[in-house]
């Protein structure tokens, strides 16, 4: 009975007159439904752009609704999450409104391709866009999630787990999400990710689920993700948040909920469940996703041939969504596996700590200036040739190389030695 009045009260709130207005959702060319559900090439689609609410579970998971899950992206396509680095994506109305459509032609760095004051500010909502918030500050929270598998209908709720939050999205077009750094490889095939939204009430109380093709890159360790948890609402109560791996925030349809709030928040409002501290989302990586510690040994997927644009110019990279793009950088269209970096410095909120320039159409290697996004084959060359002598060896060569080796024997006892000791001091 507590659900259906607090429902009641965001439904009420609905009576603004929201739906008249487009909605938003997240665009890459890796995307499901990038065409809509015809299967035909459509640069003005918007299939994907509807929100989910009071479905069964068939009909919200992955925008089954209107077939959207039916329509993959092209082969060969794939968002590259580069760990420790970061990805780009568009929000917006419509495939128009991206760079997806006439060369960008019909772009702001606005989601609908109009032009709004930095300080946008509206005393009961901002409707166009229709960002179901009053200003940048009262923006919900968006997320992505990973499941490491190839084939989506092999995601389940219990798999999908959520690696990257910005907080105070959607607000402009562009998005800057952060990878952890010990994110482990993907299959050959790659993974499947999702991307969600909860608005912050602003409308009618319901929420955004789409999937993506997607692979990790520069990967270095073998630790996997951990089993993700249903959130818990825990504004103000850090100890009563979920620890560790969380699932995505799945509100307010028929079935397959996994939370259920009541009331109000600490503002005030009702209470809506979205990527942000109220959940227990930190803003950035979820760095505390995985199993244990990370391990040596991974191996990143290739990126060649992906969807991923690495710059080639210098330029300065800023999170969009509080200020616009500051950097000068060209992006070429295809990753080959050695992509370059570039030099600018970052400016504004909430910037993305991946070193790459701005790109295109997705993500951006944080691999060095002529090194491949491959750990293995990002390993020096003198790294892999350990102490062992060659016919060529000379007899001075290999008197210096003994002396090295035992220089270095020399300093892991002493580190071991200190070790030992810190143990035995945490105890």
């Amino acid at each position: 009975m507590k659900f259906e009045i607090s429902k009641s009260a965001f439904v009420a709130v609905s009576l603004f007159g929201m739906t008249v207005n487009a909605h938003l959702a997240a665009w890459h060319e890796a995307m499901w439904c990038l065409n809509g559900n015809t299967g035909k090439e459509d640069p003005n689609s918007y299939d994907i752009v509807s929100p989910l609410y009071q479905l069964s579970f068939r009909d919200w998971w992955f925008h089954h609704v209107n077939r959207c899950d039916e329509f993959p992206p092209a082969a060969g396509k794939f968002i590259d999450l580069p760990a420790g680095g970061s990805f780009r994506i568009e929000v917006a109305s419509n495939r128009a409104k991206t760079s997806l459509s006439y060369n960008g032609r019909d772009t702001s760095s606005w989601p609908d391709g109009e032009t709004y004051p930095e300080d946008y500010n509206e005393a009961g909502c901002i409707i166009s866009p229709n960002l179901h918030a009053q200003n940048h500050g009262r923006a919900a929270g968006t997320a992505f999630a990973i499941s490491y598998v190839s084939d989506i209908k092999q995601v389940t709720p219990q798999n999908l787990v959520v690696f990257s939050v910005r907080h105070n999205t959607p607000w402009k077009r562009e998005i800057y999400y952060d990878v952890p750094a010990a994110m482990p490889p993907c299959p050959a095939g790659g993974c499947i990710c999702a991307w969600g939204w909860v608005p912050n009430g602003c409308g009618q109380p319901n929420m955004y689920h789409q999937a993506f093709r997607c692979r990790v890159t520069n990967s270095h360790s073998n630790t996997p993700v951990a089993a993700p948890q249903p959130p818990k609402w825990c504004e103000n109560n850090p100890g009563a948040c979920t620890k560790g791996a969380k699932q995505m925030v799945y509100w307010n349809q028929l079935e397959g909920n996994n939370i259920q709030v009541d009331g109000r928040d600490a503002a005030g409002d009702f209470k809506s469940p979205g990527y942000n501290m109220k959940l227990g989302f930190a803003d950035g990586a979820q760095n505390d996703i995985f199993t244990g510690p990370a391990s040596s040994g991974g191996s990143s997927s290739s990126s060649s041939g992906g969807s991923s644009s690495s710059s080639s110019g210098s330029g300065s990279k800023t999170n969009t969504n509080t200020n616009t793009n500051t950097g000068t950088g060209s992006t070429s269209n295809n990753n080959t596996g050695g992509g370059s970096t570039t030099s600018g410095s970052s400016s504004g909120g909430n910037t993305s700590p991946s070193t790459g320039g701005t790109g295109s159409t997705g993500a951006e290697s944080p691999a060095p200036s002529g090194s491949s996004t491959s750990s293995d084959s990002s390993t020096p060359a003198s790294a892999s040739g350990g102490n062992s002598l060659t016919s060529t060896t000379t007899p001075r060569q290999s008197c210096q190389r003994t002396r090295r080796k035992r220089r270095q024997e020399e300093r892991m006892k002493r580190a071991l030695g200190h070790h030992h000791h810190a143990m035995k001091r945490s105890f």
